[in-house]
């Protein structure tokens, strides 16, 4: 029964740590690129979303910011404001 109760507080960590980093690095996009961000909740998707994007195409271009939470970060920022940029071209379009 330890096991699982462990388990489900290293799953809940996980999200924590996750929506902390995606908050984080959208503020960061939204402050990168000019015209700010979508507030709290949508930079929060944003920077889940560009951490995803990030953690996919950063590795096959050979960048690498490391695995601790400050390197997450600034990886997750940069997919961020990428996915930023490319919100923007499609609404102009």
């Amino acid at each position: 029964m330890e096991d699982v109760a462990a388990a489900d507080t290293m799953v809940f960590s996980g999200w924590f740590i996750a929506i902390v980093i995606g908050a984080l690095a959208g503020w960061l996009a939204g402050k990168m690129v000019a015209g700010g961000g979508f507030g709290f909740l949508g930079n929060t998707v944003l920077g889940i979303g560009g951490a995803i994007l990030a953690n996919w195409a950063l590795p096959l271009i050979g960048i690498d910011f490391g695995a601790g939470f400050f390197g997450s970060v600034i990886s997750a920022a940069i997919g961020a404001a990428v996915v930023l940029l490319l919100i923007r071209i499609v609404k102009r379009v």
